[in-house]
């Protein structure tokens, strides 16, 4: 190959290379160019995003804010409504509170005005003993000294009785006023309060399948009925109830662990011995469980807290009745009532409530123990850390203890109107007709009194007196005595009201 060859070649590789240069360049200008406008287009939809994004925060921010201003806008409005409700109260309090102020003046106004009177007829007394003095010296020979005896026993006798009738007048004014106001509170409690009630008694029964189940629950020789009564520490009475058996125990917690363990074995249809543990067992854990439930719930409708010792205790208490009424519903009604009545007469709602809640405690552990339940009570809430307060309201509702305080006094009265309200109790025929002969008894005991009737269910006891013996005076004397006498030897419900009714008759045969 000769030089010119490759010096041409050479430079048409360099001229080549420099044409491959130049269009490369020219290629990545074009690709920068691209570039750059990719990028700027980025750049545009990211600033576009950007604002959308700040806009629809803006946006959010907005709606926060109008929902927030909403939300403590409605706030603000419920606390002022609840203001209102609450300066409604104090005003219809104070209207209360006036008119017992304004009663209290005029019945001061009245004894002032019976104090005027009675110096007036002491005035004229004194007027009339002169006459009399002047009037005696002159008709008769007794001496002045003779005649003031006579003057002073005459006036004596009338002065008294005036004063029994202006005592009696009083005393009645008095108990109407006491009366009509207690009537309010008490009402108003009842009313607002509303509570379903547990009736059982001591026998429980189970419905079986068909009377064949009745030979399966005995099993062969006895050993299924043998077992299932040593478990339970229940007895099973298999009679001529139809597709039935009893279960009898006066242990509330055991019958009803049988009642349960009974429906296992009938539902399950195998019954031996062994199963028969198993599903006692099984029954006795559920119902730990639902008896917890009893409570918890219990405690939450009262919105108290307790020491879950005392929450089981509640538990128990659902099966547990005096007179068929369920003991847990009983203390729940009667709190209630403690509640309505501690706030209307502004003391401690809160220990009032407590106190009647935990008053009958103690009958949780009395089918257990020894002793009556208003020392088991007082005892378990000592353990469990309760104020001596409240200890005295569980001694003071069966007048074990005298009451300390106001809420004591309200546990005793709403504990005795949830007992003794319409439908709450039951009671057997034997102690309603000894109760009501214990009254005539009593009633008849007192000297002077002709015959005494009980009528209305015990409510009221009707006495006839010799008008011979006692006066018009000294019947509310004897009508006292006698409440007083039956408070304190005669256990009843609600009130029992004496009337005395003093007749004179007259009697002659026209021939």
């Amino acid at each position: 190959m000769s030089v010119q060859l490759i010096i041409a070649i050479i430079m048409g590789g360099i001229a080549g290379g420099s044409l491959l240069f130049a269009l490369k360049q020219r290629s990545l200008m074009g690709e920068l160019e691209k570039a750059e406008k990719n990028a700027s287009r980025l750049v545009t939809d990211a600033e576009k995003r950007a604002k959308s994004i700040v806009d629809g925060a803006e946006r959010d921010a907005e709606d926060k804010r109008r929902k927030v201003r909403s939300q403590v806008e409605g706030e603000l409005n419920n606390r002022k409504r609840d203001l209102d409700d609450s300066e409604n109260r104090l005003k219809q309090r104070q209207r209360k509170i006036d008119d017992a102020q304004a009663a209290i003046v005029q019945r001061e106004k009245e004894v002032v005005e019976q104090v005027e009177r009675a110096k007036e007829l002491r005035t004229k007394q004194e007027e009339v003993l002169n006459e009399l003095f002047a009037h005696l010296e002159k008709v008769t020979s007794m001496t002045k000294e003779d005649a003031e005896k006579v003057l002073l026993a005459n006036v004596e006798r009338e002065t008294r009785e005036r004063a029994g009738r202006m005592i009696k007048e009083i005393q009645e004014s008095a108990r109407k006023v006491a009366n009509r106001k207690a009537k309010e509170i008490v009402l108003d409690a009842i009313q607002r309060t509303a509570v379903e009630h547990v009736v059982s008694n001591t026998t429980s029964v189970v419905s079986l399948p068909d009377d064949e189940m009745k030979g399966r629950i005995i099993g062969k020789e006895g050993r299924n009925i043998r077992a299932f009564e040593s478990a339970t520490g229940v007895d099973v009475i298999i009679d001529d109830t139809p597709n039935g058996v009893i279960l009898s125990a006066f242990n509330p917690i055991r019958r009803e662990i049988a009642r349960m363990a009974m429906d296992k074995l009938v539902s399950d249809g195998r019954i031996h011995p062994t199963r028969v543990e198993e599903a006692v067992q099984q029954s006795r854990d559920e119902l730990d469980d639902i008896m917890m439930q009893h409570g918890e719930r219990a405690a939450d409708e009262l919105g108290q807290q307790f020491h879950p010792e005392i929450i089981k205790l509640f538990g128990k208490l659902h099966y547990r009745t005096s007179y068929g009424q369920s003991i847990l519903s009983h203390s729940l009604e009667a709190a209630h009532i403690a509640g309505m009545m501690a706030d209307e007469l502004g003391v401690n709602s809160h220990l009032a409530k407590r106190g009647t809640m935990l008053h009958d405690i103690g009958k949780a552990l009395d089918f257990e123990h020894e002793g009556s339940h208003d020392d088991l009570g007082a005892d378990v809430c000592r353990k469990y850390g309760e104020s001596e307060e409240l200890i005295n309201c569980i001694m003071a509702h069966h007048e074990d203890e005298a009451p300390d305080t106001v809420e004591a006094v309200i546990v005793m009265l709403a504990d005795a109107l949830s007992s003794a309200r319409p439908g709450a109790r039951k009671e057997s025929a034997d102690l309603y007709v000894k109760r009501l002969e214990t009254l005539e008894k009593i009633a008849n005991g007192f000297e002077g009194v002709d015959k005494a009737y009980a009528i209305q269910a015990g409510r009221e006891i009707r006495v006839l007196v010799r008008p011979d013996q006692i006066t018009d005076d000294g019947i509310h004397k004897l009508a006292q005595d006698i409440a007083k006498q039956i408070e304190d030897n005669v256990d009843y419900p609600g009130e029992v009201q004496v009337s005395l009714v003093r007749e004179t008759r007259a009697t002659y045969t026209a021939k």
